[in-house]
Parts: C-alpha cells; structure tokens; sequence
C-alpha cells in the first residue's frame, strides 16, 4: 500500500496539535490580567495538562488491547479541537467562572494530546521507510517549528485585533486538527503492535540503569517546560518586554532552536551522554541569568538559548536508553514517558507559587525599591533561579549516570 499520505497527515497532526501547547502559555498574562487567574492557578493548568498526558500514557499502553487502534488514532484529533473550543468558548459566556473553563478545555485537549504521544510516532515508525530515523526526527522537529508558526500568527493577530480577542484565535486554531481527522479517515492505516511480553523481564534485569534514564529525562523535561510556559510572560512582564516583540524574539526563538538542535544532532550527532550533559549545563546557566542579571538583553537571550540547550533532553535521554537498552520493552518507554510528563508539569507549577509568594512577600516589597523592580518582576526572576535547581540535579544525575554505565560496562 502508498502510506505517503499517511506519513504526511501525521507530520500535519504534529504541527495541529502544536496549538494545544504553545498557545495557552501565549494567554497566560492575557488571562492573568482580564480574569483575575493567579500564576498558581495558571501553574495548575499546566500541571493539569501534563499530569493528564501521563495518566493517557499509561493506561493506553497497559490495556491498549482494550482500544480499537485506528478508530482512536482517527478522533483523537476531534479531542484537540473540542478541548480548545471550551477553552475558548466557556471563558467567554461565563467570565466570572473564567478558570473552570479553561480548566475543563485543558483536560480535553490534553487528553488528545496523550493520545497523540502514544499513537502518532508508532504509526511513522510502523510506515515502510527507506529512512525510518530520518521520519521519526523529522515528526518531533516539526512540533517546534509548529510552535513557532502559533507564536508568530498569534502575534500578528493581537497586533491587529488586540488580546482582549484571544478566543477567536483559539477557535481558529480548534478548527486545525480536525482536518487531521479528516485525512486520517481517508488515509491507510498500517497495524500497530502494542505487544510487550518481555518488557518487565527487561525492566527487572536493568531497573537501576532505567529508573536514572527517568530521573534524567524527568530533569530534562522540567528545564524545558518551564521555559516554554513561562517565556512569554516572562520577558513581557519581568523584562518590560511588549508582547509581540517578547513573542517573536522570546517563543518563536526559543522554538526555533528547540527544533535546529533536535535536526542538528539527527544529522550530525554522536556521544549522547556528553550532549546531555552539556545540555543540563547550559540550561543551568541559562535560567541563572535569567533569575539574577537585570539587563533585559541579556536576559532575552538566555531565555532564547534555553531553547538550543533543552532541545535534546527530552529525545535524547531516549536515545541513550536504547544505547544502554537495546529493545527495553514497551514498559520501559512508558516509564520515560511518564518521567517527561511529570517533568513537565511539576516544575511550571513550581515557578507559579513561587512568583505568587514572592510577589506579596515583604522581602519584595524592601527589595523593589532598591532595584527598580516591582515585586511581580521580583517574583519572576526568583522563579526562574528556583528552576535552576531541575537542570542542576540533571547535571548530577547524569555525571552519575555515565559513572554507573562506565562500571556496568567494565563488567
């Protein structure tokens, strides 16, 4: 059979379901200043999002029996345009319940894009394929150029129309996926096999070495999703940044080179363990900047760079996986996933309170009038020296790591 089409409807469903992440972080200081919703409330959205993913990550890969594959791969799309329909929608006719909305719309969407992670890359890997690695990185270097066209038409949409019109652009990009769906239905399906017989033999021979493969991507997944959830309000809010200029060379950057690095190292790539590490210490520079110097350029571009830095934690701590691992069973691949997704969704969290607590702290309030900060720009760069703590872990995670596996090796 021609999968060509197939192939090409799940580089598009990559690219659709790139809205669901990279827009709400957009609304964040929008929702924040319209709405009255407090950072930590908007952390919990986040947390919400990624603690969603997880649970779909696991229940569908442990009773992925239970589903009709392809029937599931051809709504999942709907999913995506239902959930930001009411994250657009419920905000609008219910403004005093304004959070309830966007709460119930994330968890929709979110579990589409559960879905989305357990299905879309077995069914490019399942595809025949002169390059099977080739299409793989080139599904996940697509979701970063996706998030790079959101930032940038929504950007020229509240230059135009102004962000008090943010659910017209939400329901623009609701509408995206389901073409998804859409070319699915018209497209072949190839079999997918969810089989993982030996997968807790695996597990048990090599738990140590695999549980550090989740610590790492864990640390890695939080460096990465602190920065992509909070950079626009960051640089808007804490560096006096305006939102389409922040957007553009703040998001749309940072997803830009979030996606050359995963290129890059597709290409050129080798010694994965030393990319990582220098990966965890970059990001760690990177967020210090942020949380200590005051001149917003400098700031910016540590923002920016965290995207180059973070680009291959994620992907990355998978592929040392199966060099330490060759085929280490579907369970394991669960376990990373859940590590990523927990990753994710603690650390913005964690930034939220933080921003909250300082801001209405009297140590903010003693320092905003010696520093010519607000106590809300304190509360942000204090959040972002806290995220630091993720990524440093991560360094010493994997200076661990590459010890134990030196050690294993020897044996």
């Amino acid at each position: 059979m021609n999968y060509k089409k197939t192939k090409y409807t799940c580089y598009y469903t990559n690219l659709a379901m790139s809205s669901a992440f990279s827009l709400p972080p957009i609304l964040f200081l929008t929702f924040h200043n319209t709405y009255g919703i407090s950072y930590t409330l908007l952390g919990t959205l986040v947390l919400t999002n990624f603690c969603t993913q997880l649970i779909i990550d696991l229940v569908f890969t442990f009773f992925a029996k239970h589903f009709n594959i392809h029937k599931t791969l051809k709504l999942m799309p709907l999913l995506t345009s239902i959930g930001l329909a009411i994250y657009a929608l419920a905000p609008t006719f219910f403004p005093e319940k304004a959070f309830s909305g966007l709460f119930i719309g994330t968890v929709v969407f979110s579990v589409s894009a559960g879905l989305c992670e357990v299905l879309v890359s077995p069914t490019i890997a399942a595809l025949p394929s002169d390059n099977p690695e080739r299409d793989m990185s080139k599904l996940h270097s697509l979701y970063a150029y996706g998030v790079v066209g959101v930032v940038l038409l929504s950007s020229l949409f509240f230059k135009l129309f102004g962000t008090e019109n943010w659910m017209y652009l939400t329901l623009f990009f609701a509408f995206l996926p389901i073409i998804a769906c859409i070319l699915y239905c018209t497209s072949p399906l190839p079999d997918l096999n969810f089989s993982h017989d030996h997968a807790k033999s695996d597990v048990g021979k090599k738990s140590k070495g695999i549980l550090l493969c989740v610590a790492c991507i864990f640390f890695g997944s939080a460096a990465e999703n602190t920065m992509t959830n909070w950079i626009s309000s960051y640089m808007e809010n804490a560096l006096g940044i305006s939102k389409a200029i922040g957007d553009v060379l703040g998001l749309a950057l940072f997803g830009i080179l979030l996606g050359l690095g995963r290129s890059l190292y597709s290409k050129y790539g080798k010694n994965i363990a030393n990319v990582l590490l220098s990966g965890m210490i970059g990001a760690t520079a990177c967020y210090i900047i942020s949380g200590t110097v005051s001149n917003p350029l400098v700031c910016m571009l540590a923002c920016i760079f965290t995207g180059l830095c973070t680009s291959m934690l994620w992907p990355g701590t998978l592929i040392l996986m199966e060099e330490k691992f060759p085929n280490p069973g579907v369970t394991a691949y669960a376990l990373m996933a859940a590590g990523g997704d927990f990753g994710g969704s603690v650390s913005p969290q964690l930034l939220g309170i933080v921003v909250d607590k300082v801001s209405v702290s009297s140590f903010a309030l003693e320092l905003s009038n010696s520093v010519n900060l607000t106590p809300e720009q304190i509360g942000l760069k204090t959040g972002m020296l806290i995220a630091s703590i993720f990524p440093i872990l991560g360094i010493i995670v994997l200076l661990y790591m590459k010890n134990y596996f030196r050690k294993q090796k020897n044996k």
